[in-house]
């Protein structure tokens, strides 16, 4: 197989794919040992009869097409792999005059990714940030870590509060029937915690271990069992213990126990350090996708209608994925929209065209500034992404096939152009803010 680019223009390769003699002939045999079952000829048993008197009946070019479709099956590929190019679209092919004994040539054009000049990606103007850590977001720091080393501990003694903890049995019933799903014991709640409807918790609120009581609530108009909305139902509920829950103070022991650090002062160095360096990574992110969004408005590209329409099935097939890890299918959140697939195909269409749009500002950019990667960039980038996942590299490389270093080729050139925006990008100074944040001296 040979193939040869005739033609680019306005994003279009006009391409022949040339296949020789004996590869026409070796598919044409192919194709009747795979078809033959299917032709009746007189004096013959079923699959039985030969090549040339199938041919004698039905036409010498009944194989052909069947034929000329395995050779393209990865011949098409292979072509595009040896002509360089990347595209975005089903070819166009054009029916081939076939000759006997010589080679079969096919013509075809196809859309080929947009190669453009883009001018404006350097000098962006983008507002800068520079987040700065104080005494306020190290205490709220210490108070999580707190109460992640809180403890229960059964009251005794008091009536239940918001706050506490109840280990109790509940058992509902609408018009006097129980209903599925509407009974459980020794469940535990929070009171406050807003797990159960409106109204059920605050009944729940100065009691005391041992009381058994009715709780009369009503289901929302919009509650998920369509049986049970709008409905009055009662709770019949019994208390068998109280928890608290019990914070450790926020000291010296608190921070040894929690990290290497034997006092709180150095506890919280280290926290303000941390969380200094987890702003910056934050700004800088925020602050490329502003860059990139800058870059979006200030160069006008054209978006391929087949490139939109592939990018909006593959945000629907995510939708779709997301929902189905719900639980909840494609269908019923439709009638939750209140729409059809088409208007929400519409609906995501603006979004399409962005990211159709930004994809192909940075790969031109990266054609523009001759950027690459080194394999042991793409190797690190797969590590990361199987350290995530419980997977080793080799794993990853096999993951989707002979494309996946190719697809982390292009993350890590695209992450590289990123960064060239950002670094050449003007950072403007931030508005001033009434209130500055106190910091540690």
């Amino acid at each position: 197989m040979k193939a040869r680019q005739v033609s680019k223009e306005n994003g279009v390769v006009k391409f022949e794919i040339e296949f020789s003699k004996e590869e026409f002939a070796e598919a044409l045999n192919k194709a009747y040992l795979d078809n033959r079952n299917k032709f009746t000829i007189d004096g013959f048993r079923k699959g039985k009869a030969p090549r040339k008197v199938i041919e004698s009946h039905y036409g010498s070019d009944i194989f052909w097409d069947e034929a000329l479709n395995a050779l393209l099956e990865t011949g098409y590929y292979d072509a595009v792999k040896e002509m360089g190019i990347e595209v975005i679209a089903q070819p166009k092919l054009e029916a081939p005059e076939i000759k006997k004994d010589e080679p079969v040539v096919i013509k075809g054009s196809v859309e080929v990714f947009p190669e453009i000049e883009v001018k404006k990606y350097k000098g962006l103007e983008i507002e800068k940030l520079e987040t700065k850590i104080g005494s306020k977001e190290v205490n709220e720091e210490l108070e999580r870590v707190q109460k992640s080393q809180a403890r229960m501990e059964t009251v005794e003694g008091r009536k239940t509060k918001s706050g506490d903890t109840l280990v109790f049995d509940f058992e509902g019933s609408v018009d006097g029937e129980l209903f599925e799903g509407g009974a459980a014991e020794n469940y535990e709640l929070k009171l406050g915690s807003g797990q159960f409807i409106p109204g059920f918790e605050e009944q729940l609120e100065d009691r005391e271990s041992g009381d058994t009581f009715d709780v009369n609530v009503t289901f929302p108009e919009e509650y998920q069992a369509e049986e049970l909305a709008g409905k009055d139902a009662v709770f019949k509920c019994t208390i068998h213990e109280i928890k608290e829950e019990i914070l450790p103070e926020i000291n010296d022991e608190l921070a040894s126990d929690v990290s290497e650090f034997e006092t709180l002062e150095e506890y919280k160095k280290d926290i303000k350090k941390k969380l200094q360096e987890k702003a910056k990574d934050t700004d800088e992110s925020i602050m490329k996708d502003r860059a990139l969004q800058a870059l979006y408005s200030s160069n006008e590209v054209e978006s391929p209608a087949a490139m939109v329409q592939t990018e909006l099935e593959n945000m629907i097939y995510d939708m779709n994925q997301n929902l189905a890890a719900q639980g909840i299918g494609m269908q019923q959140y439709m009638e939750w929209l209140g729409q059809t697939p088409e208007e929400l195909m519409e609906q995501s269409r603006p979004e399409a065209e962005k990211r159709i749009k930004t994809r192909i500002l940075l790969k031109n950019i990266i054609r523009q500034e001759g950027l690459s990667v080194e394999d042991s960039e793409v190797e690190e980038l797969m590590k990361e992404f199987g350290a995530q996942y419980g997977m080793d590299i080799e794993q990853v490389k096999t993951m989707s096939g002979p494309d996946t270093e190719n697809y982390f080729k292009e993350d890590a050139l695209t992450k590289k152009a990123i960064e060239l925006i950002f670094e050449n990008a003007k950072l403007k100074a931030a508005k001033a803010k009434k209130e500055d944040k106190e910091e540690d001296k």
